[in-house]
């Protein structure tokens, strides 16, 4: 089954909503989830068809595209960019459901939408630098539009913040695309071809060159300190938005350190190495801490996952450590979780603000009381964002710790990103406390538990925390000879 029958399906569907007259409301956002299933069905097919036992390239295609510069139109699949596919689709489809509230130029959003989607996949199947770039550029502008037209009061300025910071970013990155490519012998864009040259790509100009790399794919992250744009992005872009830009977005900046800095580059990446634990005890800890200190449910949920994406980049920083693959693992594991239980709590979110029209903790109390379905599935979310053992948090955050205590020489950074999973507990309690428990707040007589398509949108993702915190292995063994692979590329075993 075609990798380009994936990437372009929600594309097709995009051009096929143009023909559509506007006032076809139901119509578009059934043409929306038709093209965003089928986009769904073919990436679970790609999944029985992927062989995990491999890091191969599988169900590769590769023309010629413009050869006078040696780029070409080239896909394929591993046990990295496999479990990322699948995020995407599943909450690409749930979040195009949860979007059927918009009644504001429903067309112009469905599209924009979908080839949202289509970017999105594009980056995490593609192979050759230049259409890894093409791809990665274009997820920027449907972003911005979505956030700035369909917002919140501050709309527009999230949206100029988002832009410019993600458009500053993909100026270094194309920096160091183009020093790669330049460096090369043969010069290519084949990502796979420039790992095979990474032993001739050393001294300190790569370090540079990765350096550029790292500010591209941090701002996306997002790492700090380029992680302002995030919090008031989330807290203005409509709730479908927030749960693909949390879900989905935030992953490309650690793919692609991944697939093309630690692979291309291992040098440097050894070099960077004790900079990336600093990094990720920062966000950790000062990203739970801003969660602490927040009021609105949303922007609480938005520092959280500066501090989980922390979580990633000490797993991936636990590269030359003694207990590597448990790290690696970890760290594109806790992706995978992030995305499904971090989108299910702004979904979760965005239920309350439909009705109650607030997400002030301090408006609510009691509300377990009224909305029993809601209360359960707001809790198993939060308890799995914490970390709670038997749920899809606990496994990749303890890998992620696993494997970067076999970092020695940085025991005191990793012992401190310890408070990090204690402050984040604190501040969940707290709010299950503040808004479920307690006396009944009688102003909200009027609320409702969750409707038949809230439910759709959210149980999965329920269903999903819990099946993967019982059972990682289907997703592990999917990832294990691809991230053993790369560890053995960058240091040399």
């Amino acid at each position: 089954m075609s990798l380009s029958l994936i990437v372009f399906l929600p594309l097709l569907g995009a051009f096929v909503m143009l023909l559509l007259p506007n006032e076809r409301k139901g119509l578009i956002r059934g043409l929306a989830v038709f093209f965003a299933a089928a986009a769904l069905a073919v990436s679970l097919y790609a999944y029985t068809a992927h062989n995990g036992g491999t890091a191969e390239m599988q169900l590769v295609e590769r023309h010629s595209w413009i050869p006078t510069f040696g780029i070409h139109y080239y896909l394929g699949v591993d046990g990295l960019s496999m479990p990322l596919i699948l995020l995407t689709t599943v909450l690409s489809l749930i979040s195009l459901i949860a979007s059927f509230g918009i009644e504001t130029r429903v067309k112009e959003y469905f599209f924009w939408f979908l080839m949202l989607e289509t970017g999105m996949l594009g980056v995490f199947v593609a192979l050759d630098l230049f259409l890894f770039y093409v791809f990665w550029e274009l997820t920027l502008v449907p972003m911005y539009f979505l956030i700035g037209v369909w917002g919140g009061p501050k709309k527009e300025y999230a949206a100029v913040k988002f832009f410019l910071y993600t458009l500053s970013g993909s100026v270094f990155m194309l920096l160091g695309i183009l020093a790669l490519y330049f460096a090369g012998n043969p010069r290519t864009f084949d990502m796979l071809q420039l790992a095979q040259q990474s032993s001739t790509f050393i001294g300190p100009r790569f370090i540079w060159v990765f350096l550029a790399l790292y500010v591209g794919f941090a701002v996306k992250i997002p790492a700090f300190p380029f992680h302002t744009w995030l919090p008031l992005a989330h807290v203005e872009a409509p709730t479908a938005v927030s749960v693909i830009l949390a879900g989905v977005l935030l992953k490309m900046g650690t793919y692609g350190i991944l697939r093309v800095s630690y692979a291309i580059l291992p040098e440097a990446t050894r070099w960077f190495m004790p900079i990336l634990i600093l990094i990720a005890f920062v966000n950790i800890v000062y990203g739970a801490y801003c969660a602490m200190n927040q009021r609105d449910i949303k922007r609480m949920v938005a520092y959280s996952s500066v501090n989980h994406m922390g979580y990633c980049l000490l797993g991936m920083a636990a590269l030359t450590g003694s207990n590597a693959s448990a790290g690696m693992t970890g760290a594109v594991l806790q992706m995978v979780n992030h995305g499904i239980i971090t989108g299910s709590l702004f979904l979760l979110v965005g239920v309350l603000y439909d009705q109650a029209h607030t997400r002030n903790i301090d408006d609510f109390g009691g509300l377990g009381a009224k909305l029993p379905v809601f209360t359960a599935f707001m809790t198993i979310q939060a308890m799995a964002s914490l970390g709670l053992p038997g749920l899809a948090g606990f496994i990749s955050e303890f890998l992620c710790f696993l494997g970067a205590f076999g970092q020695k020489d940085y025991l005191l950074w990793v012992s401190l990103s310890v408070i990090g999973i204690v402050v984040t507990a604190a501040f969940f309690l707290k709010l299950i406390k503040d808004v479920f428990l307690g006396p009944f707040n009688r102003r909200w007589e009027g609320l409702r538990d969750m409707s038949a398509r809230e439910l759709l949108t959210t149980a999965p993702l329920v269903a999903l925390t819990i099946l993967i915190g019982v059972y990682p292995a289907f997703l592990i063994q999917m990832m294990d000879a691809t991230l053993a692979n790369l560890i053995r590329h960058v240091t040399g075993g």
